[in-house]
């Protein structure tokens, strides 16, 4: 089903973050830093103006509860304990830690310094952040630092939640782009998050995230639930692991953005494969993840204790050099019982041969797999080629769908936003996410995309929308069906081409590269086999 949206206007919210960015963009020019060493300072201090916002509200609360109480001369002191703030969730802020005293400071000040100190000052009365803010705005003159407050300054002091999360994230996206393959690392479109959490569900429980980047993952979930009328800071229990120190940092202040607190676990040598600090299997409700594709050089001798039955690694080691199915099985055994988990994933990992093959007939056969996304190129900032959504349920087995697995193939739904990136509007995600509650035999949810999400489903499923395979679009494979396929999970093998449609020269280009990869991982199993063989026939010819 080809279905290309066309660019959407600029809402005010888009145009505020875009001439944003346009001065942090100046700021970069003139201070001759590297992305790295400019990005975080700018988002610590979009944070610092959205922490003071919050904090004008609380302290505006705090005095008039005084004025009005009998007790006044003893309750209006409350409006400097650190504790009336954090009872609200809510950030304390010293005099010298706020933003509009950072704004008024004379230039000839040093304002580097000041800006360091109101940082320290915040880590100091809300431990929660402590090691987390930035300390580097030495670096920058202090002319360059007046102008790049006066700038965030413009953030109106009535913007919500949301309208200072969609800043942040517009920054985090546009750092990502900057800094090219390491901006991957830490950012994963929120277009691609916001579908996994969609399918998913997360309303309540504990959700994990053991490659958690920058925490777009639990931003998400924690805009689901609020979407829903609920509190994501009572509904959610949030747990995550990264390995650089830097990036930790990184979601421990996303999530401060968003007014969420989260376990998050980084530096230190902490590595998802070897260690386990949430003590994870079986443990969670929820997973979502956007791991590293293709790791290899993963030292397998210190993973063969947690291979078993209620382990790390339930069906086994992969014998190839790729890490693939080692993220998987993580993402698996860390549900409860009736989790669910929605993560990225290489395309070649659902074809992938060999021992491979077999951890993924076990996988399918638990009756754990339930939903297979495959998704475009250019959805990512860092790489062109396309991915697969994987998802799964814990809880499948007691369903009617069982013995079935829902491809779907959106490789042909997008928006292009620009002339290198797609990405999706929110009556397209709203569209793929309610195909899944079909199939499910879920209510429909509306509340992405609205009325041109209802009116999409109408058109292909019926005005009284019921889910039916589509050709092109979707079909709900069975358990022999996949055998048949060599136990594949790649959408494109079940759900065919819509009547009248082409392959097109980019599907070509990508089963061309998907075969190539294959390829490539044939050739070095032959390669294996050779060594072995080799090695075997020298020994027999000693004896």
């Amino acid at each position: 089903m080809l279905w290309i949206a066309p660019s959407e206007k600029d809402t005010a919210s888009a145009t505020l973050e875009k001439r944003l960015w346009s001065a942090a963009d100046q700021f970069r020019a003139n201070s001759g830093l590297k992305a790295q060493e400019y990005s975080g300072p700018i988002l610590g201090l979009i944070f610092l103006r959205f922490a003071e916002v919050r904090f004008t509200i609380q302290r505006r609360k705090l005095e008039a509860a005084g004025a009005s109480s009998r007790e006044s001369s003893r309750r209006s002191s409350r409006v400097d304990e650190p504790a009336a703030y954090h009872a609200e969730s809510i950030l304390y802020l010293s005099p010298e830690a706020r933003f509009d005293y950072l704004l008024t400071l004379p230039e000839f000040d040093s304002i580097g310094a000041r800006v360091n100190g109101a940082m320290r000052e915040i880590e100091k009365h809300n431990p929660q952040l402590a090691g987390v803010l930035p300390k580097t705005y030495n670096l920058f003159t202090s002319t360059l630092l007046k102008e790049l407050l006066k700038k965030v300054s413009e953030i109106p002091a009535t913007a919500d939640y949301d309208a200072f999360g969609r800043i942040y994230e517009y920054f985090l996206g546009e750092f990502a782009r900057t800094e090219g393959q390491k901006g991957g690392e830490f950012y994963t479109p929120s277009g691609i998050v916001r579908l996994l959490a969609e399918i998913i569900e997360p309303f309540h429980g504990r959700i994990l995230d053991p490659a958690c980047g920058s925490g777009g993952m639990f931003v998400q979930s924690a805009r689901f639930v609020a979407e829903h009328q609920k509190n994501p800071a009572a509904e959610l229990a949030i747990c995550g692991v990264e390995k650089t120190d830097e990036t930790g940092r990184l979601c421990r202040l996303n999530l401060a953005v968003h007014g969420l607190e989260g376990d998050i676990k980084h530096g230190g040598n902490v590595n998802s494969y070897y260690d386990d600090p949430h003590a994870a299997t079986g443990q969670f409700d929820f997973v979502l993840a956007n791991p590293p594709f293709n790791v290899n050089a993963v030292d397998k001798e210190r993973l063969k204790d947690m291979v078993g039955t209620g382990r790390r690694f339930p069906f086994g080691l992969p014998r190839t050099d790729n890490a693939n199915y080692l993220w998987i099985q993580l993402f698996y055994s860390a549900l409860n019982a009736t989790g669910r988990a929605g993560f990225v994933m290489a395309n070649s990992a659902s074809d992938a041969r060999s021992s491979e093959q077999e951890l993924r007939q076990k996988m399918i056969e638990a009756r754990a797999v339930d939903v297979m996304v495959a998704v475009g190129p250019n959805m990512f900032y860092t790489v062109t080629l396309p991915c697969t959504l994987w998802f799964f349920d814990k809880d499948k087995a007691k369903t009617k769908r069982a013995d079935t697995v829902l491809f779907i193939d959106v490789r042909h739904i997008y928006r292009q936003a620009d002339r290198a990136h797609r990405d999706w509007i929110p009556a397209q995600i709203g569209f793929i996410a309610n195909l899944v509650r079909l199939y499910r035999g879920e209510a429909l949810d509306l509340k992405v995309g609205d009325g041109e999400t209802a009116a999409k489903l109408n058109e292909v499923f019926g005005d009284t929308p019921a889910y039916a395979d589509v050709p092109g679009l979707c079909k709900a494979a069975t358990l022999a069906e996949i055998e048949a396929q060599g136990w594949s999970l790649n959408p494109g093998r079940y759900v065919g081409v819509a009547p009248g449609e082409d392959v097109s020269d980019e599907d070509f280009k990508e089963q061309l590269e998907a075969l190539n990869e294959e390829l490539e991982s044939l050739n070095a199993q032959a390669r294996e086999l050779e060594t072995t063989i080799a090695a075997n026939v020298a020994a027999l010819v000693e004896a």
